[in-house]
């Protein structure tokens, strides 16, 4: 297999130190902009993949084949690392090797994969059940194993706080490091001071979903920094200001009859991210006399 440069990219800046702001992303226009702005890593968010692939919840609707399909478009019109919400490997031990493989052939450079039971539920929403820990850990070491470039790192999730406590979350996450993950993620502590917690405790390169309208504080990088944290991703930050600007614009459209004097910004240079002057080039250079 091919080298991935964008993961080798991505395990040179943790290993340096450098900490990982990552926008979600979860279509090709979302992936392009941000794209552009020069973060280090971007992040394929499983809810906004989702909700802009087939208008549901995040709640297990999405296949395998979805998802794989969303990260490989998205990798291809991008040169930023991606982080990728794999769910929980879609479903037993042959799953997640065939998870790992296919996510890593699409260009994605960190994989994630999640202790729910099947189907899976967003992070932040009531209900969510976990497997045992000991079947996470094989699904990790699975995944570890899996995976054909040594590059490509392996991002576990727990979801045990919500239903199980602090205590049970932490003690899975020392498991999923001993089982070989690059990356821990502990979803929706509750608290800043559960924040600082996981910060102590984790050894591993440690993610915080700072995620609006969700269970836990969202607090400044600097101070996730000075707590233990490595990366932080914000999933749905433009999905749900997209939302609202469609919504606004549209509402505009209906009262009014026009899209005229609208206070909506709109991104005056679409023709330009979306590659319009190439096609353009395309057809200059091959266009017949």
């Amino acid at each position: 297999m091919v080298r991935n440069a964008k993961a080798r990219a991505l395990r040179a800046l943790l290993a340096k130190g450098d900490f990982i702001l990552a926008p979600g992303v979860y279509d090709g226009i979302s992936a392009r902009v941000a794209d552009r702005m020069g973060f280090p890593a971007l992040y394929m968010t499983g809810y906004g993949a989702t909700a802009s692939m087939l208008g549901l919840p995040d709640a297990g609707l999405a296949t395998y084949s979805d998802m794989v399909g969303r990260a490989e478009m998205i990798c291809s019109v991008t040169d930023t690392p991606l982080i990728a919400d794999a769910d929980t490997g879609y479903g037993g031990l042959l799953n997640v090797q065939r998870t790992v493989r296919g996510y890593e052939a699409a260009g994605v450079a960190a994989i994630q994969i999640e202790d729910q039971e099947t189907p899976k539920k967003c992070g932040h929403t009531p209900g969510r059940r976990v497997v045992p820990a000991e079947e996470m850990v094989l699904k990790i070491r699975v995944a570890v194993d899996a995976r054909r470039d040594p590059d490509t790192m392996i991002v576990a999730r727990t979801d045990a706080r919500t239903a199980h406590g602090l205590d049970e979350a932490l003690r899975r996450a020392k498991l999923y490091e001993e089982a070989g993950a690059d990356i821990i993620f502990v979803e929706s502590p509750e608290s800043e001071a559960e924040l600082e917690r996981i910060g102590r405790e984790v050894s591993k390169p440690l993610l915080a979903n700072m995620v609006e309208f969700g269970k836990t504080p969202r607090v400044e990088v600097s101070r996730l920094r000075q707590w233990g944290f490595d990366l932080a991703i914000y999933p749905v930050l433009g999905l749900s200001v997209a939302a609202e600007a469609t919504r606004l614009a549209l509402q505009h459209l209906k009262e009014k009859g026009t899209s005229n004097d609208m206070k909506v910004p709109q991104y005056s240079g679409m023709h330009e991210l979306m590659g319009f002057p190439e096609v353009w080039d395309f057809e200059k250079k091959w266009a017949q006399v």
